[in-house]
C-alpha cells in the first residue's frame, strides 16, 4: 500500500505533512503535493498531518479519486517537480479552496502548462 495526495490539496497545498515523512517522499508543484509511490513506505505520519484529509491509502481511494495514483505516480517523476521536505506556508486564498471540492480542472503541472 501506499499513500495518495488527493483532490482536496490543489489550490491548498498545505505542507504540514511534509515534516513528518520520514523519507522525503513528497514532492512540489505549483499549486498540489503528491507522494512518490515508490519512496512511500506506508507509514501514514502523513494522513492525520493533512487539515483538509487530502492523503489517503490507495486502497481507501473514492472511486471519483482513484486517477490520483497514477497522477502521483506521473507528477512525482515531472521535471518541474521538486523533492519538498521542510513547511511552507499554504497558497493564497488556501481557506477558500479548502471549501472547494471539484479542482481537478486547476491542477497545475508546471507553471504555464495544466494537466488535463
Amino acid at each position: 500500500m501506499t499513500f495518495v495526495v488527493t483532490e482536496p490539496c490543489i489550490q491548498c497545498k498545505y505542507t504540514d505533512c511534509v515534516t513528518v515523512c520520514p523519507m522525503d517522499c513528497f514532492m512540489e508543484g505549483p499549486n498540489f503535493l503528491v507522494i512518490n509511490p515508490d519512496e512511500c513506505i506506508d507509514c501514514s505520519m502523513c494522513v492525520a498531518e493533512c487539515p483538509v484529509g487530502a492523503i489517503v491509502g490507495d486502497r481507501e481511494l473514492a472511486a471519483d479519486q482513484a486517477h490520483f495514483l497514477e497522477l502521483n505516480r506521473s507528477l512525482s517523476a515531472h521535471p518541474d517537480w521538486q523533492r519538498i521536505t521542510m513547511s511552507k506556508p499554504a497558497l493564497p486564498e488556501h481557506e477558500k479552496w479548502a471549501r472547494t471540492t471539484t479542482k481537478l480542472s486547476l491542477l497545475l503541472e508546471s507553471p504555464e502548462k495544466e494537466v488535463a
